[in-house]
């Protein structure tokens, strides 16, 4: 298409993704309106970038400015796309999705690499006007200078062609991974069909997989029903947890185990080359910018220091919890001979032993827990907790939203003095067909000044809990409630910014390992005895949740936490690993590399056809390659964080409150506008220590 059509595409009220105002209009993006209103915008900020080049002015509002008005569209036109992608997937969106994509990574290389762009962003620091800055207007432009000098502003000729076209390959092919992913937890399904097999199944997964039988049988197909089946157990979270938990026949959890631990590793979805290939092109592109590995370009722009650092932290975490960890699997093993297994637990045979001792111990199952947690009133919960911490009221507004899905709700968020300050899309259930797994928090919409006054944030919240069935309320498990509190802890950072400028507003510009302080921060509320006792209502009697649960509920939180933490060890550690030592030419495998982590992390030996790294979105389809380890980084954060609560006193109200302000006012309020541990130093009075982490997992080292 040459760059007159695209100028003569049709106006912004013709196309809902040349908006410019208010919300996105979801409920009218359609994927052929992506390919026209992409293009449109692309020949549009080529133009703007061609005349700032032409002209800079190297001040922030003859430079700066300009471009954040050029970000602006690109948020209302491909932040949409992007989001649909995720939650809304079909043949003609991907289509349409993976046409503009190649263009779109090449018009952000363009930007990055422009000469006259990057000698703007230098003299604006030699100029007069740099000392009366403000932080977050320095922290911006210090930004934008290393992400030109990692897009490759220093390169010339073909290094620079070369350059361009491993971005461009890596955009293509982490796109590919993804859909891979997706399409193969879509494509394994296991119909039960004789009632033995469906014993032990909680009465909620009977339910779904009814439900799901039905949803994919044939017409002429007599229907499914929770006490009769046919059940059709899928790899999407909401099924194979529960059924990995309670299913006691070990060749129906194997086959389900090796079906969800090989996704994508077979066939046309193989995403094994595609691994290799990633981290081949990553370490080129690292080369070529004068590092040697991967992991130095991702620690370039992180809160740690450098790789010791952080595998320092690995050290910290895994010494700790390595003998714990031999100890959950003597505990279990020892269970399962006594109820007459003789032979090894294989790792299909964790999830279910763990359980079956964890109901002995503990004498409740997390089946026992759900029909305490009606999704309203868990949000209910979480709302008011919020207002207590934050000072802010969350209200529903969904006639004021356009929708991607009927489940989709839409709420603003209320300071102190009741007005308006952000908003948010929550889309509670899992949709296998269309949505891919997991949780996320994204922005919609970034806090800015306009041109008529201020841009509120708004975000999207996703989740993937466990829909209403058979007539009965949405009712989470346990986990899900803490994947609920987590991305809503993101999505305060977002919503709950004070700073005016995109690039520093909400979570743009925080280092990747201290986003997840925020999230992590908000998960340790779900044991808080007033803050869950406050979520907790019987869907059918409305009773609270009986006093003995909750004490065998926070009994249970350090069950089995060296295990717990090994396993995201061997996450992160595999993740650097490969990022910094690994040769992608060489003889050894990425599954190799995963084997010889988890003799370190892992006190069952890696299993032989174990190939998750082929599902491994994180690392090779989304932001944490050579920064997984920021989880466990954050949670250091966290944990110290709710710490300083405990310390205040966590009975006493007032000291809440005014604990809760001063997090808001630091971390949550100033996000990216100042450096995480400037923030943390600010809220906590000193650096973070890793003790509260160790004590809330009960992993310090006995006296």
């Amino acid at each position: 298409m040459s760059e007159h059509q695209a100028s003569e595409q049709p106006a912004s009220n013709d196309n809902p993704l040349l908006v410019t105002e208010g919300l996105p209009p979801f409920d009218r993006i359609e994927p052929g309106h992506i390919e026209p209103a992409i293009e449109h915008l692309l020949s549009e900020a080529g133009a703007k970038v061609e005349a700032l080049e032409a002209k800079v002015t190297p001040t922030w509002e003859g430079f700066i400015a300009p471009l954040d008005e050029i970000g602006r569209r690109f948020e209302y036109a491909w932040g949409p796309v992007g989001h649909l992608f995720g939650v809304k997937n079909s043949p003609e969106l991907r289509k349409a999705y993976e046409a503009v994509l190649p263009r779109m990574v090449s018009f952000g290389l363009r930007v990055k690499q422009s000469e006259p762009l990057y000698q703007a962003l230098k003299a604006m620091k030699e100029s007069d006007e740099w000392s009366s800055f403000e932080e977050a207007q320095k922290r911006i432009v210090n930004e934008k200078l290393l992400d030109s000098e990692l897009a490759g502003i220093g390169l010339a000729g073909e290094k620079r062609e070369r350059f361009n076209e491993i971005a461009r390959e890596l955009s293509e092919i982490s796109t590919q991974f993804s859909n891979h992913v997706l399409d193969a937890t879509k494509a394994w399904a296991m119909t039960l069909t004789d009632p033995a097999d469906a014993e032990g199944l909680p009465p909620s997964l009977l339910q779904m997989a009814a439900q799901a039988y039905n949803e994919a049988k044939d017409e002429s197909d007599a229907e499914a029903t929770p006490e009769t089946g046919p059940w059709r157990i899928t790899l999407e979270a909401p099924s194979f947890i529960p059924f990995m938990k309670h299913c006691p026949k070990s060749e129906l959890r194997e086959k389900v185990y090796r079906a969800y631990v090989t996704r994508a590793s077979e066939g046309e979805l193989d995403n094994t080359d595609l691994c290799r290939r990633i981290l081949k092109l990553r370490k080129e592109q690292a080369a070529l910018l004068g590092f040697d590995t991967y992991a130095e370009v991702s620690l370039s722009q992180k809160m740690a220091k450098d790789a010791n650092a952080v595998q320092e932290m690995f050290e910290t975490l895994r010494s700790a919890s390595w003998g714990g960890a031999q100890a959950d699997l003597h505990e279990i093993q020892d269970l399962a001979n006594e109820r007459g297994v003789d032979k090894p637990l294989r790792h299909w045979d964790i999830a279910y032993w763990a359980d079956q001792l964890r109901e002995q111990k503990f004498k409740f199952s997390e089946e026992d827990l759900r029909p305490y947690f009606p999704h309203e009133r868990v949000l209910d919960g979480l709302f008011s907790l919020v207002k207590r911490l934050f000072g802010i009221t969350v209200v529903a507004a969904d006639d004021l939203a356009p929708k991607w899905n009927k489940d989709v709700r839409f709420f603003h968020i209320q300071n102190e003095d009741g007005e308006t300050i952000a908003g948010f899309y929550y889309d509670p259930y899992s949709r296998p067909a269309d949505k891919r797994g997991g949780a996320w928090m994204d922005d919609c919409l970034t806090r800015r000044r306009i041109e008529n006054g201020l841009q509120i944030p708004i975000a999207h919240l996703v989740c993937n809990c466990t829909p209403p069935v058979g007539g009965k309320p949405s009712l989470m498990t346990f986990r899900e409630v803490e994947t609920l509190f987590h991305e809503f802890g993101h999505g305060l950072q977002h919503m709950l910014t004070t700073v005016d400028y995109p690039d520093a507003a909400g979570i743009s510009g925080v280092e990747w390992d201290a986003v997840e302080l925020p999230s992590q921060f908000m998960e340790n509320w779900c044991y808080h005895r007033p803050t869950l006792m406050g979520m907790t209502s019987h869907y059918e009697t409305g009773e609270p949740l009986p006093e003995e649960l909750y004490e065998k509920l926070c009994e249970a939180r350090t069950y089995r936490a060296g295990s717990d933490m090994l396993r995201q060890l061997t996450f992160g550690m595999t993740d650097m690993a490969l990022h910094a030592d690994f040769d992608p030419d060489g003889e050894e495998t990425i599954f190799d590399v995963q084997k010889r982590i988890m003799e370190k992390t892992s006190v069952l030996p890696m299993f032989e056809a174990d190939r998750f790294l082929c599902a491994f979105q994180h690392i090779f389809s989304g932001g944490y390659a050579a920064g997984y380890y920021s989880y466990k980084w954050a949670e250091v954060l966290s944990a110290d964080a709710f710490a300083a609560f405990e310390e205040a006193g966590l009975d006493d109200e007032s000291a809440v409150e005014k604990t809760g302000r001063r997090f808001r006012d630091t971390v949550l309020s100033q996000g990216g506008s100042r450096h995480p541990m400037d923030l943390y130093r600010d809220f906590r009075g000193r650096e973070p220590s890793p003790e509260a982490l160790l004590r809330h997992n009960d992993l310090l080292p006995k006296a």
